[in-house]
């Protein structure tokens, strides 16, 4: 029987074998995501690092090489607003583009209270 990779080490692997040329802000945007609320696990899922608690949360989408592209899923029903972040018009997801370490940085904490507003979004669906 196969043993399987715990989650964490999974991400760690991949992250090493990472050649992207926004390396450095997917692992700002990572360590914010995962600071953001203790509730909130990674894990690779869609070839790329992604975000769960309860259901799926978030998942980079890194084909794109000028921006990191963040896809956040609302499987629970959309938050009431986009925290200056958020772009698209889909029934159940949105997007988030980073356009480098000073804009993340002005995201940054949009981005966490998007992450927390979800999470109690969530448990308030329980």
């Amino acid at each position: 029987m196969k043993k399987r990779v715990p989650d964490a080490e999974q991400v760690s692997d991949f992250m090493d074998a990472l050649i992207h040329p926004m390396k450095a802000e997917v692992e700002k945007l990572r360590a914010i995501i995962n600071g953001a609320n203790p509730k909130i696990a990674e894990r690779i899922k869609w070839n790329a690092p992604s975000y769960y608690y309860l259901k799926d949360v978030a998942a980079f989408n890194l084909r794109q090489q000028k921006f990191v592209q963040l896809i956040l899923l609302f499987p629970e029903g959309l938050l009431s607003h986009s925290y200056g972040i958020l772009e698209g018009d889909w029934k159940d997801r949105r997007e988030a583009r980073f356009y480098g370490i000073e804009d993340i940085e002005t995201k940054s904490a949009a981005l966490q209270n998007l992450i927390n507003d979800w999470v109690a979004l969530a448990d308030s669906k329980q």
